[in-house]
């Protein structure tokens, strides 16, 4: 029973998801009437044989090239964010992890900084040369700090977690230097950095969705490892899980997707850490049921941030600040009304 129960509530999720997506394809600063809008998706994306007389082709463009998929590109992202945080969360046995706690970030940041300050242009496989060069940042940070946390065949969590601050701050240091000397592109790495879905489209979408899907289906299959693995690496072993492998499965995917994701978007803060640790308050600590959550509620989380960031005043604000203005103080409440449990208790 309570398993119907609970797959009834992921199907009314995920309708309330797609309602959500149609929702924010609707809004927008430029007026596009419903009817229209209706009518342009059903002929655009639908190929129904639907009368376009009256439309024009302003309006067709900015529903078809830009407001749909930025919505979608907002839940890929999202979503990619925040099932890649509940694993590396499961992995770490701490709600304070996030995908960005290896230097993703800092690695994906000064890839793209570097592209940005040798205006480096192109299209390698899918991604522009900047969103090339911060992917190739953020995959050759962790192999880096995997490397430099391995001891023999096992790679010790605590180890893992202090080569990745270390390795942060250093490339973050090193960025600062780009900025520094090449103050003429500072902006256009500060707004690279803040995390932003304006300008994105279907390009980035079909780049992006083959790892999006492959590397989440990927880390649901290892669900029932990371919930035998709460219980401690010892008794993991000891009924039967390859500790080891599991979590070089979970780095190196969440790594490539997290990659992946920020190499189209820039960097978006909090989805991956606040998401996973909000759901797990509804749903316990189960990876069976706090990833599909996740998912879900990752995705609608940064579509919602992203509407209000292009719809509160006439200048769109970066998503990431949105994320952050958000979610710090939400996470800081959370933390608080915890620990007044927890004295409580």
């Amino acid at each position: 029973m309570k398993k119907k129960k609970k797959r009834l509530a992921l199907i009314l999720a995920a309708a309330g998801c797609i309602l959500l997506i149609y929702f924010c394809t609707v809004l927008g600063a430029a007026s596009v009437s419903l009817g229209d809008v209706n009518r342009i998706l059903l002929h655009e994306i639908f190929h129904m044989p639907v009368d376009m007389e009256g439309i024009s082709a302003g309006s067709i463009a900015i529903i078809r090239d830009v407001r749909l998929p930025r919505v979608l590109l907002g839940f890929l992202t999202g979503a990619a964010l925040a099932v890649c945080g509940a694993s590396y969360q499961g992995i770490f046995k701490n709600p304070m992890a996030d995908p960005y706690i290896l230097g993703i970030s800092s690695g994906a940041a000064l890839g793209a900084a570097i592209g940005i300050v040798l205006h480096f242009s192109g299209n390698i496989a899918g991604l522009s040369g900047t969103a090339f060069l911060a992917f190739a940042g953020a995959l050759l940070t962790v192999f880096l700090v995997y490397s430099i946390s391995r001891t023999g065949r096992k790679v010790p969590i605590a180890s893992l977690i202090l080569s990745g601050i270390a390795v942060n701050q250093s490339l973050s240091a090193f960025m600062s230097l780009i900025m520094l000397f090449h103050q003429q592109s500072m902006d256009q790495i500060m707004f690279w950095t803040m995390g932003s879905l304006n300008g994105k489209g279907w390009n980035q979408i079909f780049t992006i969705l083959p790892y999006v899907i492959l590397g989440v289906i990927l880390l649901m299959t290892s669900a029932r490892e990371l919930d035998i693995m709460l219980l401690g690496e010892d008794t993991a072993v000891q009924l039967g899980v390859n500790v080891e492998f599991v979590k070089k499965k979970v780095l190196i995917v969440s790594s490539i997707v997290t990659a992946a994701v920020v190499s189209a978007t820039g960097i978006i803060g909090f989805v991956g850490l606040l998401v996973p640790h909000v759901v797990r308050l509804f749903t316990g600590p189960k990876h069976r049921v706090l990833m599909p959550v996740s998912l879900l509620f990752g995705g609608t989380f940064l579509i919602l941030c992203d509407t209000a960031a292009r719809s509160m005043i006439t200048q769109e604000i970066p998503v990431g600040i949105i994320t952050a203005a958000f979610g710090g103080p939400f996470f800081l409440y959370l933390l608080w009304k915890s620990r007044r449990g927890g004295a409580a208790g």
